[in-house]
């Protein structure tokens, strides 16, 4: 086994750790669009606070050990133009990146895979409409958290499910979200995916997996008193695995 061991393979954080304060490793293209939009905006606001602490810290010092010099002072014309154009620049250097990624990611144009998603109380139904089976039904099942008694060696606790999504890697895919009862919410950050199940409304998201790997999210929004047992597991694999996949429902 330690015969392809390299100190040069990537280890990816694909599922959430403890006391973790940072982002996933992404696997789509939205989600590092989205961590790179966070990195520009903490640039910002990095500098935004040293500016303003600097000023803060030179009026205590300074006033601290000399009066007021010009106290019959009461405007600075020059001083107020520039903290109000400054803001409002910064405010359109984080606009135009933002609303970009934004319409980036809503735009869903021709999907090779549609997913149908249905949250319930508290369990996930995946149909794959795209396809049917001998009876000529669409292919489909139920994703349930798997108790922590049932566990298997390498299986995470209240994340991984006995049913998984399975998609091929570098394809697009689109998923059509909604729920049969109360509202839920799809969540996969490694895909960048946050979408909001809602009885009577069909939402959709896309998302490209740029790598194959395994990807774990849970619902995102409280839904009654077993909110936190409704665990998400996407498999991104291979063209022939996905096959392989879809084969299996016709056996």
């Amino acid at each position: 086994m330690l015969q392809n061991f390299s100190i040069f393979n990537t280890i990816f954080n694909d599922a959430p750790q403890p006391w973790q304060l940072g982002f996933q490793d992404s696997a789509a293209p939205g989600f590092t669009g989205i961590v790179e939009l966070h990195n520009d905006i903490i640039f910002y606001l990095i500098v935004i606070c040293i500016a303003v602490f600097w000023v803060l810290f030179s009026i205590v010092i300074s006033f601290n050990r000399a009066p007021f010099v010009y106290k019959y002072m009461n405007h600075g014309t020059i001083l107020e133009t520039i903290w109000t154009i400054l803001p409002a620049l910064v405010l359109v250097a984080i606009a135009f990146p933002s609303f970009k990624l934004l319409y980036l990611m809503d735009e869903v144009i021709s999907p090779t895979i549609t997913i149908k998603i249905v949250g319930n109380q508290w369990y996930w139904s995946i149909e794959y409409s795209d396809y049917t089976i001998d009876n000529e039904d669409s292919i489909d099942f139920d994703a349930y958290l798997i108790p922590e008694s049932d566990l298997e060696l390498g299986q995470f606790r209240l994340l991984d499910v006995d049913n998984r999504i399975t998609v091929p890697v570098n394809c697009h895919i689109r998923i059509i979200v909604t729920a049969s009862d109360v509202l839920h919410s799809f969540a996969v950050p490694s895909l960048g995916i946050k979408i909001d199940a809602t009885p009577g409304r069909l939402n959709q998201a896309s998302f490209i997996a740029e790598r194959i790997g395994t990807f774990y999210g849970q619902c995102s929004e409280i839904c009654g008193v077993y909110h936190g047992f409704m665990p998400i597991v996407v498999d991104s694999v291979s063209v022939p695995n996905y096959l392989s996949f879809l084969d299996s429902f016709c056996d």
